[in-house]
């Protein structure tokens, strides 16, 4: 029976500073299960080398040849060897182009895969996530982005004194600086030019849920979409509200035959029966934050020729924050993803281009798309503390077995992509993508 482990070292990106298992819980495992860890060396990981060592863990140049590996993010090409195990997220499952040399190579190598975005429960929803971190973070750029961007425009807000996620010490600390804004606003109100200011959010899940937990410090009044609709703009409104309001699917889409109801299963199995209806909000936004799931098959948010069309300098959309983060996808105008060190840059909606920073004409769009990183331990905490209970049986399963007789537990099981390189029944569907 195996009893090797090791957490890798990330170097998908510079700032990727997450781990999937943290120092506290190496040293119960090591104790209760007699696992043996072997940590990749790493200087700019949120728990040290230090910290992994004194929890009883190995520190090594090198952990390829151990037969199980846990990363975050994606791995490079050279590491997977014949029937290892490797547990990350591989942004694979939708035939991601840029993934697809990462699963050719895995199959070829006849290695298991196991996903943490596919580790659901019996009715199907997912138990080890980053996606309420996501959300904080994408909540607190948002913010922070509209402060840059409406000073670079010359307007003065308490947003202004916000800071990027990450150059805050803890999520607490960030939590005292937005409520200390929030504060402000209800003292002196916020300029007249902008009310109503309003921040719409789309999606309902774990994102969302992060996204709000940080507008909930500010001084909020939600509304639905219908009374955001029926908004008045003439500037007679409190300057010192910001009005909420949450979009779920029949906010976005209707049935494209008048005749029909919206039906949220029908719209989840058959999206192309379905029209995008979001554009009708769009104008009333002075903030968007995505926070919902979204793939090829539904209809956008916002397209690029809307905005050509209706966009101008003194449109009330300032500034996006894409934490779902598909690249010209449900908001067309998010072109790529971002990166902590440079997450902000203006679309132009005459002329379809961008340019990095605040300056120039257009929306503010921030897509950082590994949001999680900038709140590096409470997210690698959180994370750790959903994974812990399933690490032995992922280590110490024997995975030479057939699948129907592997032993592990079934929401671990339901998320193993690859089994000795063969896709397991699920996930048939993608021998499409390597062909």
């Amino acid at each position: 029976m195996n009893k090797k482990v090791a957490l890798r070292y990330e170097d998908r990106f510079n700032m990727e500073r997450r781990v999937a298992i943290i120092p506290k819980h190496v040293e119960q495992l090591s104790k209760k299960y007699g696992l043996e860890f072997f940590v990749e060396t790493s200087e700019k990981r949120i728990f040290s080398d230090d910290e992994y060592k004194a929890a009883g863990a190995k520190i090594v140049d090198n952990v390829n040849d151990i037969p199980v590996i846990f990363g975050v993010k994606e791995m490079p090409l050279d590491i997977f060897r014949p029937n290892h195990t490797y547990i990350f997220f591989s942004h694979t499952i939708k035939g991601q182009p840029y993934n697809m040399p990462s699963l050719k190579k895995m199959v070829e190598q006849k290695v298991n895969l196991i996903d943490y975005e596919k580790v659901r429960d019996e009715h199907g929803r997912r138990t080890i996530f980053f996606g309420k971190y996501a959300g904080l973070a994408g909540m607190i750029n948002t913010l922070w982005t509209l402060g840059m961007r409406l000073k670079e425009k010359g307007i003065s807000t308490p947003f202004e004194h916000l800071k990027q996620s990450h150059k805050y010490n803890s999520l607490d600390e960030a939590k005292t600086a937005i409520s200390k804004v929030g504060m402000e606003i209800v003292k002196n109100g916020l300029p007249g030019e902008l009310t109503p200011v309003v921040i719409g959010i789309t999606g309902y899940g774990n994102v969302s849920t992060g996204a709000q937990e940080i507008l909930s410090l500010l001084p909020c009044k939600e509304i639905s979409p219908n009374e955001l609709l029926e908004l008045d703009n003439d500037k007679s409104l409190p300057d010192n509200v910001i009005y909420k309001v949450i979009f779920k699917e029949h906010h976005l889409a209707k049935p494209k035959n008048n005749t029909d109801k919206f039906e949220l299963q029908d719209y989840y199995q058959h999206p192309e029966k379905y029209r995008g209806t979001f554009e009708q909000y769009i104008d009333k936004l002075t903030v968007l934050v995505n926070a919902m799931y979204w793939d090829t098959r539904y209809p956008k948010l916002i397209t690029n020729e809307y905005l050509k069309k209706n966009y101008n300098k003194d449109h009330k959309l300032i500034a996006i924050g894409d934490i779902t983060c598909d690249p010209k996808g449900s908001v067309e105008c998010t072109t790529d993803c971002t990166t902590i060190e440079n997450p902000v840059f203006i679309f132009d909606p005459k002329t379809g281009k961008h340019q990095d920073g605040f300056k120039g004409e257009g929306i503010a769009i921030m897509g950082v798309d590994i949001l999680p990183s900038e709140l590096p331990r409470e997210s690698s905490i959180g994370f750790s503390d959903a994974l812990f209970d399933h690490v032995n049986d992922i280590v110490t399963c024997d995975y030479s077995e057939n699948y129907e007789d592997l032993k592990l537990p079934a929401p671990i099981k339901r998320a193993l992509i690859l089994h000795n390189g063969k896709f397991t029944p699920e996930f048939e569907y993608m021998e499409e993508y390597i062909k």
